[in-house]
């Protein structure tokens, strides 16, 4: 069975320079977060070789002076785990050792790829080198995660002047080039030189690197020209001690999602003979298979079925898990019908509908089309393959795809994905599936008995 501790966590990075205060940030966004009764993960990147928290004198200590290249420290309620590597673990890697939280939250690691919050505090001489810099490149309009550091550089050839000087002025340009970079900050530019950019003077070389990127969400801060610039740039700004709107923002924005997760399970099935929810796999009612494959990510655990005093036995089985039994919404037989039964059902925002039949129905991927769908603010967040959508492990807004499910069914539609060209869908490519779940397999259905004994013998032959 499948536990929350083999889900994978969401995680943000905290990133400042020396003395920004990102450790008081963090402790006190961590704080707020688990008052709202969140479960939060924390990394600490030590960029120091060597330091040591196991100590002379201790056993485990002398376990590992022994030789041992890694030592677990285990006490009831505690554990701690001291390892051996070569070099550095990427940061990913850390974060995906540390499954089963709703968020993780990371101190540092600017290059990991996460999103990131940006820590700079007027006090901290470094941090207002920064927002100098990043409110001059807000108002000359280059892009965040553009390098500075090639202001610095030499000289451009003449030629790419004339080259690049019809593109400089063009809408259509899809990036801003080196050339036009080193044009608009008056760098060096053929051979004439104008005024110098700010990065390129001695007191700003050591943040150079230390800039807003692309992957900046949000700046917390007590300057002016950052906040500003946050604000050209289209991204959220807080005060250095405005923790419950930050947390506000991470947990819309980073936090895993609230889930309703929905297993239609309809009943009789005339190519399978009977109801797929009790049809017998691997000695169990399948549907119990479903059950506990989906129930680590569910907040709340709905099935939908016209026969739901056939599936009372779930109670005795899973009291804990407070299942939910909904009747269909609508008589008539169809996919749109059975999808507007799950949204309107769900008590939260977000609804991941499964079929009972998808045998290796994956919780990892509700995770990671939920993230999508946070993300991406899109309404759905639908997996896409050489056959298709695959709506029938997809993830919804409530909020906006059911008004639209409503419409057209009112239009006689039952086709599941007659609605989707009046939300904004996110189409979730193989890549992305298998990125979630690398053992794949997830929308493998059986219709019949025969495909499901093929699914059976896979399952125990695998």
């Amino acid at each position: 069975m499948i536990t929350a501790a083999d889900i994978p966590s969401p995680a943000l990075s905290i990133v400042g320079r020396h003395n920004s205060g990102k450790t008081t940030l963090i402790e006190n966004l961590i704080a707020e977060l688990v008052s709202r009764g969140f479960d939060v993960g924390s990394v600490k990147h030590h960029s120091h070789v060597g330091f040591e928290i196991d100590y002379p004198g201790k056993d485990s200590y002398r376990h590992r002076a022994a030789g041992a290249s890694e030592t677990v420290i285990a006490a009831p309620g505690q554990m701690a785990r001291i390892k051996t590597i070569n070099g550095e673990v990427e940061c990913g890697d850390i974060v995906r050792s540390m499954p089963g939280h709703d968020i993780v939250i990371v101190e540092g690691y600017r290059k990991s790829g996460l999103p990131t919050i940006e820590i700079m505090r007027a006090e901290n001489d470094a941090d207002a080198r920064v927002a100098e810099v990043f409110a001059q490149g807000a108002r000359k309009g280059w892009p965040l995660g553009t390098d500075f550091t090639q202001f610095t550089r030499g000289e451009i050839p003449p030629s790419d002047v004339a080259d690049a000087k019809d593109r400089f002025d063009s809408p259509k340009e899809p990036a801003i080039s080196s050339l036009q970079l080193h044009r608009r900050s008056g760098a060096l530019v053929g051979n004439e030189v104008v005024e110098h950019f700010a990065t390129q003077a001695p007191d700003y070389a050591d943040i150079s690197n230390k800039l807003p990127t692309n992957q900046t969400i949000a700046v917390v801060t007590d300057i002016e020209q950052a906040v500003a610039a946050a604000e050209l740039y289209g991204i959220a700004a807080f005060d250095l001690n405005d923790y419950a709107g930050l947390a506000d923002f991470v947990e819309q924005r980073c936090v895993r999602p609230q889930i309703s997760v929905v297993i239609q399970a309809g009943g009789e099935s005339r190519r399978m003979g009977q109801s797929k929810a009790t049809v017998p796999f691997n000695g169990r009612p399948l549907i119990c298979r479903l059950i506990e494959r989906l129930a680590p990510v569910a907040d709340e655990l709905i099935i939908t079925t016209n026969e739901p005093e056939n599936l009372g036995f779930l109670d005795e089985l899973y009291p804990q898990l407070a299942i939910r039994l909904v009747r269909d919404a609508f008589d008539v037989r169809g996919a749109l019908p059975g999808i507007y039964t799950a949204l309107s059902a769900a008590s939260h925002p977000y609804v991941a509908i499964v079929a009972c039949d998808m045998v290796f129905a994956s919780a990892s991927l509700v995770v990671a089309e939920a993230l999508a769908l946070n993300e991406s603010g899109s309404d759905a967040v639908v997996p896409v393959n050489k056959h298709g959508y695959e709506p029938f492990h997809a993830m919804y807004r409530a909020a906006s795809c059911l008004p639209a499910v409503r419409a057209h069914l009112n239009q006689g539609e039952r086709r599941a994905q007659s609605f989707f060209d009046d939300v904004e869908v996110l189409e979730f490519p193989q890549s992305a599936v298998f990125a979630a779940e690398p053992m794949g397999g997830c929308f493998m259905n059986a219709n019949t008995p025969e495909e499901l004994r093929r699914l059976e013998d896979g399952l125990l032959n695998g």
